[in-house]
């Protein structure tokens, strides 16, 4: 099986990517990734095998010895009536107290974040996010980054065609 969004029948996600928050690189220098697991109710995970969540708003706090991820949106369940969960709802990362110890440190800091960069299921099937420790851009930053791309993408063409820019 391939590693991109693999969908079963239905549209179901068994392993595989749910949500990537593609501005976060555009918008923060990303200096280090780490992965966490997450705590999620059943709702939670049934309405992300459906593939519908949204992350670009979201970010990760350090909270009384817990990371938090904040403001991730995972849809109702339509199938679950009454025992639904809350879409915007703090959730908790699960990451070893050294790592915790280490984000905290750096978060203190002037200037960085931690901005979840991709939600995805594992291969054991479990819910995963792929956190960031960030220093955000200025606009000069995004500009210079925007023009790198432009670049590479005009290169590739040229290449492409053999050189006859």
């Amino acid at each position: 099986m391939s590693a991109k969004n693999d969908k079963a029948k239905n549209g179901v996600i068994s392993h595989g990517l749910v949500a990537e928050n593609r501005r976060a690189r555009f918008d923060y220098e990303i200096v280090d990734t780490l992965e966490a697991g997450l705590v999620l109710t059943g709702t939670e995970v049934k309405s992300l095998r459906l593939g519908k969540a949204q992350i670009t708003e979201a970010y990760a706090s350090p909270e009384k010895g817990e990371l938090w991820l904040i403001n991730a949106h995972i849809p109702e369940y339509l199938q679950a009536n009454r025992f639904n969960h809350e879409e915007r709802r703090p959730r908790k990362l699960l990451v070893s107290r050294k790592q915790l110890a280490r984000l905290d440190a750096e978060v203190s800091r002037a200037g960085n974040t931690i901005v979840p960069l991709k939600l995805f299921f594992n291969d054991q099937g479990r819910a995963k996010v792929l956190i960031g420790l960030g220093k955000g851009k200025k606009n000069y930053d995004k500009r210079e980054t925007e023009r790198n791309r432009d670049w590479n993408r005009d290169k590739a063409r040229i290449m492409k065609e053999g050189g006859r820019g």
